[in-house]
């Protein structure tokens, strides 16, 4: 696989990075906490690497055949969204000097939810489905497999370097603000909301 090639699909799989989302929500409310940025956005990163080796593996692509399992796993990244996103708004998260939960477990809980935010998240698993075997060659020296990887490893670290950016910029521009903090919270847990609306009526349409 030539520099070319992953340095093209670098610049396109970026705007999907840079379009707010989700990944981004999630990341916005932990860097309102201003602690546990890290690892939330080590979560994110965490769950598009397992994402990465199933689809590199062959699997993606028998469980995208199976209609009952894509339902699933819409369903179940819906009513995680969903959950999130309810928390969110109903205890908006504020800068950690005014936080009362244990710095330990609130990033290990970061973690764990931001593995699963990307993990379970249809759209992203579908976006690996489409747009990274196109990108391989079997013409190449490596294999798709391998090709697929490289790939993955190229989006991967983008959405590291662009969370991390987010997650900072929150937490720089609203540790100040408690009020601005709970506001932004509560969108982030209202913009959650709403994706998982759409991905459960998603699911149901496509029952």
């Amino acid at each position: 696989m030539s520099a070319a090639t992953l340095l093209s699909f670098w610049a396109f799989a970026l705007l999907f990075v840079i379009t707010p989302g989700a990944d981004w929500a999630y990341a916005i409310g932990a860097g309102i906490r201003g602690k546990g940025i890290f690892s939330a956005v080590l979560g994110l990163v965490t769950g598009y690497v397992l994402l990465t080796v199933i689809v590199a593996a062959g699997i993606g692509t028998l469980l995208a055949a199976s209609p009952v399992l894509m339902v699933t796993l819409s369903i179940a990244g819906a009513g995680y969204l969903g959950w999130l996103g309810i928390a969110m708004l109903r205890n908006p998260p504020v800068p950690q000097a005014a936080a009362s939960q244990g710095p330990g477990s609130s990033q290990v809980r970061s973690f764990i939810n931001g593995t699963l935010v990307s993990g379970l998240n249809p759209k992203a698993f579908m976006f690996y489905l489409a747009f990274l075997p196109p990108w391989t060659s079997t013409a190449a020296s490596w294999s798709i497999g391998l090709q697929i990887l490289a790939l993955g490893v190229v989006y991967t670290a983008s959405c590291a370097v662009v969370y991390l950016m987010v997650g900072f910029g929150a937490n720089a521009t609203l540790r100040a603000r408690p009020g601005a903090a709970r506001a932004i919270g509560r969108i982030s847990g209202a913009i959650m909301l709403v994706l998982a609306t759409l991905l459960l009526y998603r699911a149901i349409g496509a029952l």
